[in-house]
């Protein structure tokens, strides 16, 4: 299994850090993709991932949330940060727009996304794209910035913890881009095993332009699995601090989704995680 957002270097998991990896290990997760959010994480990102190489991988960004008065001055630390450890990521993230909260630098989320969406094309790394309330203004910022003046097709990623509508989806696939899931699709009242049904369908029938060589041949192939540790736990351990092991119980439900075993989604996902982040 191959957890592609677990933020194992935030408070909840200080006091039991190595004991929780050493679990992971033991249940089959083999690797973790690791995103800092803000200046303070940039050093506790890439403390974990020093302690623990070719295990979790580091990635670094300024995440919406954390856009606020001094947001010129987190962002030019963040993008120092990105530049001086460019060889050890293996993505800029997580970055993008949420408008749930608070709007009131939403303008300035905007600018910050743009300059990482620039700056991951430019270093040739992908991106860890959340999104919250902001489905069009992201596509859009992403559809502006794709392109380099050569009309080529550098950037990449992932929309992390996708819970959207089958339309958003087609958008996004559309784009070369994949969709991480996780612990929501586990929920009772969640509709997204529904979507991703029918997006299957859609894909199979031909319905979905795939005529990008990047995209790949089966929706199958469009998607990698993640926790958003410690956050969004999945159904049966809901309410509980989540682990990267938990990405089980993800894997089994897309199983039942697609119609095939949960060996098969965790086979083929780590496959799509290992291209992705180039591991």
């Amino acid at each position: 299994m191959f957890d592609t957002h677990c933020h194992i270097d935030e408070e909840a998991f200080v006091a039991d850090r190595e004991e929780v990896i050493a679990r992971q290990r033991a249940a089959g997760v083999e690797a973790m993709i690791v995103p800092g959010v803000n200046v303070a994480s940039i050093d506790t990102v890439l403390e974990v991932c020093y302690q623990h190489p070719g295990y979790c991988f580091p990635a670094l960004g300024l995440h919406p949330e954390d856009v606020k008065a001094d947001w010129q001055t987190a962002l030019e630390t963040v993008e120092k940060a990105i530049r001086a450890h460019r060889s050890e990521l293996v993505a800029i993230g997580e970055i993008g727009l949420d408008y749930y909260w608070d709007k009131t630098y939403k303008a300035e989320q905007q600018e910050v996304l743009r300059r990482q969406l620039l700056l991951a094309r430019e270093l040739d790394l992908p991106v860890i794209l959340h999104n919250r309330e902001a489905t069009e203004d992201i596509i859009k910022e992403v559809r502006c910035t794709m392109y380099d003046v050569q009309g080529k097709f550098p950037l990449r990623g992932v929309f992390h913890c996708f819970n959207g509508s089958k339309e958003t989806a087609q958008q996004i696939l559309e784009m070369g881009f994949y969709l991480g899931i996780g612990g929501v699709l586990t929920f009772k009242n969640c509709k997204l095993a529904d979507t991703l049904s029918d997006l299957n369908a859609q894909w199979s029938n031909g319905s979905i332009n795939r005529t990008s060589s990047i995209v790949q041949s089966s929706l199958f192939e469009r998607l990698v699995l993640e926790t958003d540790a410690p956050y969004m736990a999945p159904v049966p351990h809901r309410g509980e601090r989540n682990e990267s092991r938990f990405i089980q119980h993800v894997a089994e439900r897309l199983a039942s989704v697609f119609s095939t075993s949960p060996d098969a989604i965790i086979a083929q996902t780590t496959i799509n995680a290992k291209r992705l982040f180039g591991l």
